[in-house]
């Protein structure tokens, strides 16, 4: 959640007018797909492109997963989004951002019919004023589905609800000068809701805190490493706890 709460600040902090396009390439030690264990043992990268359309709030942007070891070839996917961020009752307690995401997402290793080629959608929420101290919670619903009525294992079809907050801790004269001298502390909890079907279980499945930071190396390029822990409460979804690293370069124009 903490790469959320900055992307919503990014989303908050763009210029009209411009087109924006980042460049983003992310290492994670483990890929926790809504609370799974997405490649085993085994790490991901990510490489995205993404368009801001002007500052007119739309944007859109491809991603490319895949394993950082064999063995996962079947998982390796492509994602094809657009979506919509913006504020409602900016000048009020109730101050909120949100970004709205609809995603295509494509495995190239596997039969089209076969349920894995999916529609992804994310609705994401945050307040930056509604609970004082600096706290900010956050609501995010993703709901998936195969992409044709003819696919198999329409049972995946389900939501993933996740409900957390977020807290920007300033840190200055700790981290380096190239640092926002921020600290983004993170934790929430998931609830899945029918997604996997009767191989999950519809329950609270697991807790994530974090902490992550933004470098600043120059105008246009940043590094954004950060730490998570994963605390599983549902053995459907994940058998045990999962300490695992997130970082990611980006360069934008």
């Amino acid at each position: 959640m903490g790469v959320l709460l900055l992307s919503l600040a990014e989303a908050a902090g763009a210029e009209n007018g411009k087109l924006g396009v980042t460049f983003d390439l992310t290492y994670m030690s483990k890929w926790m797909s809504k609370g799974s264990e997405a490649y085993g043992q085994q790490g991901g990268l990510f490489e995205t492109i993404d368009i801001d359309w002007y500052g007119s709030g739309f944007g859109s942007y491809v991603t490319h997963r895949s394993a950082t070891a064999s063995g996962y070839v079947d998982k390796e996917r492509f994602d094809y989004g657009v979506y919509y961020k913006g504020r409602l009752f900016e000048d009020g307690p109730y101050h909120t951002e949100y970004k709205l995401r609809w995603a295509y997402e494509h495995y190239p290793g596997l039969a089209r019919n076969k349920a894995n080629t999916t529609n992804e959608w994310n609705f994401a929420f945050s307040w930056l004023k509604v609970v004082p101290g600096g706290l900010v919670p956050t609501y995010v619903a993703y709901y998936e589905y195969p992409a044709g009525s003819g696919y198999r294992r329409h049972d995946v079809t389900g939501w993933v609800h996740l409900v957390g907050l977020g807290y920007d801790l300033a840190v200055p004269g700790f981290l380096p000068k190239t640092a926002e001298q921020v600290l983004h502390l993170s934790a929430d909890i998931s609830y899945r809701d029918n997604l996997g079907g009767k191989d999950k279980d519809n329950d609270w499945s697991h807790a994530t805190f974090g902490v992550s930071t933004k470098l600043k190396i120059n105008n246009n390029l940043s590094f954004v490493p950060g730490v998570y822990y994963q605390a599983s409460m549902d053995d459907s979804v994940c058998k045990r706890d999962v300490t695992y690293c997130k970082l990611s370069m980006r360069y934008k124009f």
